[in-house]
């Protein structure tokens, strides 16, 4: 059974608006279940993740975490210690709350900031009280990640981007004696998503040549889509990292380019069969860019209409 947390969020003048997403399947705009007031802190936080029961706010920022309540009260905070006054380029870090909500996770890219021994960390906070429980170092220079929430309830997946070098993904789970982790794929994958069921992953190649979706948690390729397979050449177009399980039998692969004549930048959300790659026709919707567009696993997607609010979608609706 997957665990992906129901909660959705969009930053935005200073507030962070939650969205519970097991509250209605109704579709169009969404009204917001919970509003967090960040103040100042918002234009510094660069990674956050909200409670189910919408409570609670952990947001990261380069120098700290810290866990607030919806009044803006701070319930902890972790300082990560001095740093250069000046950093190579951007780095952002991200975290994320265990299955069970206990436990919060950190990615702190060191590598980028010079920080400490200038190796990037991933660091295991107690939930309640924000005491380190383990944290180990990792052989990345991030420029940013994303933290996934495995099946399992007890590992997670932290996708590193490190730009032009390549995508870099480690599993990781807390034990009595610190981080088990491992990495996986060489350096070449990206992470997109679990399956609904938690029984495969979608990942793209860093150089946008296909999307595959492996078994899980084996790891294993069962289907491999290239981008040939969408009528384009490499160059000509690239597959995007967005997209994600429409549901158990169908995924959104996203495929972007550029008009020659017009030099406007496309893209198309494509649908394919997980369980042997065929092409599924393509969503006829229109989304501000490739990333305006995230499946839900049940049928449905987010996107942002007009005025920027979030809207839900499916088929026969969109």
């Amino acid at each position: 059974m997957t665990v992906t947390s129901p909660v959705r969020t969009r930053l935005t003048d200073g507030r962070l608006h939650a969205y519970d997403l097991t509250s209605s399947t109704a579709t169009g705009r969404l009204t917001p279940d919970a509003v967090f007031d960040l103040g100042g802190a918002a234009d510094r936080i660069e990674g956050w993740a909200v409670t189910r029961d919408l409570r609670r706010l952990v947001y990261a920022t380069i120098d700290d975490v810290r866990c607030v309540d919806r009044d803006g009260r701070t319930i902890w905070r972790v300082d990560f210690g001095p740093r250069p006054a000046q950093k190579l380029v951007n780095a952002g870090v991200s975290c994320a709350f265990s299955a069970d909500e206990r436990l919060v996770w950190v990615y702190r890219p060191d590598g980028m900031t010079l920080r400490g021994d200038r190796l990037d960390r991933w660091l295991v906070l107690d939930a309640a009280t924000g005491e380190v429980r383990a944290e180990t170092g990792l052989p990345s220079v991030g420029h940013g990640s994303e933290h996934f929430v495995e099946p399992d309830g007890v590992h997670l997946l932290l996708d590193v981007g490190e730009g032009q070098d390549g995508s870099r993904a480690f599993r990781g789970r807390l034990t009595e004696t610190g981080i088990d982790l491992s990495e996986l794929w060489d350096g070449d994958r990206s992470v997109i998503g679990f399956a609904p069921d938690g029984r495969q992953l979608m990942t793209v190649h860093h150089e946008q040549e296909d999307a595959a979706f492996h078994t899980w948690p084996g790891g294993d390729v069962a289907v491999r889509v290239p981008l040939g397979a969408f009528g384009h050449e490499w160059g000509d177009a690239l597959v995007e990292w967005a997209g994600g399980y429409l549901d158990g039998d169908t995924a959104v692969v996203v495929i972007v380019g550029e008009d020659e004549e017009t030099e406007q930048e496309w893209h198309r959300h494509h649908l394919v069969d997980v369980r042997t790659g065929a092409l599924r026709g393509a969503l006829d919707v229109a989304t501000r860019h490739a990333y305006d567009l995230e499946p839900l696993g049940d049928g449905s997607w987010l996107r942002t209409d007009d005025d920027g609010e979030f809207r839900r979608d499916r088929p026969e609706a969109a």
